[in-house]
């Protein structure tokens, strides 16, 4: 049912709203677009116009995390730098994809996307100790991480839900670090995906400019705060969260 009847003030406020909301979730593990994506079909827009408009408009909430985060991001910036070609290519991929393609066949299997990705992250320590005879250097693993970073990046330029759960689910079976500096590395990937696409759906057109708008403000302040809330939590409690994250998205995609 559309809440459509609300004022021009009350459709800001709304957005605005959304936007905090939507940034504090992907401060914390990702999922921020469940919240802006139906908020701004509530008022009306269409479909394809909500999922672009919001690509754009979570852009800043990665920005108060990776503060928040520098000090974990700073020792991985060569790795960064070698990860983000597959990034860039991924998102711009995804992009195509949901610009020139169908979405239903996409649509479908993008819960069992989440899923499995959730199902890796909470296995993730014990797969780690089954192979600690591998090295994290061996090619089959470093292989791993690109492709599983580019697959990543492809699904966050075409949808993007839970796109911080599945990079997680990748860095945590590819690299030997604790959970703040995934949670670091997860912020600057996710930044580098969503640019990407923001910059492709700018030069396509057709955005929500009122919710983009209110979308920038919000996201901001809501990234910044999730971040705090996750730099004050034990890594057990953080991968509890994101477990719990990863398979309500999981559910809701599946149902929706």
């Amino acid at each position: 049912m559309l809440i459509g009847a609300l004022p021009l003030l009350g459709r800001l406020t709304l957005y605005l709203l959304a936007g905090v909301a939507a940034g504090i979730a992907n401060g914390v593990a990702g999922g921020g677009t469940f919240i802006t994506f139906p908020t701004l079909l509530s008022q009306g827009i269409v479909a394809l116009q909500a999922n672009i408009s919001t690509t754009v408009g979570v852009v800043p909430s990665y920005l108060g995390s990776i503060r928040v985060f520098r000090h974990q991001i700073a020792p991985h910036r060569r790795l960064i730098k070698t990860l983000a070609p597959s990034c860039v290519l991924g998102a711009v991929l995804g992009c195509a994809l949901l610009l020139n393609g169908s979405a239903s066949t996409f649509r479908t299997v993008v819960p069992w996307l989440i899923g499995v990705g959730t199902v890796l992250f909470a296995l993730s320590p014990l797969i780690t100790r089954a192979l600690t005879n591998v090295e994290h250097t061996h090619p089959a693993r470093r292989g791993a991480l690109y492709v599983g970073i580019f697959a990543v990046s492809v699904y966050g330029g075409y949808f993007g839900a839970g796109m911080g759960i599945l990079l997680l689910a990748v860095m945590g079976l590819a690299l030997p670090l604790e959970m703040h500096a995934l949670q670091g590395l997860r912020n600057a990937l996710s930044m580098i995906i969503n640019v990407c696409a923001a910059i492709v759906f700018i030069i396509h057109g057709h955005l929500a400019l009122q919710a983009v708008s209110m979308l920038l403000i919000g996201t901001l302040i809501g990234g910044w705060l999730g971040a705090l809330v996750i730099m004050r939590l034990s890594p057990t409690l953080v991968r509890v969260l994101v477990i719990a994250i990863g398979a309500a998205t999981t559910i809701k995609l599946a149902l929706g």
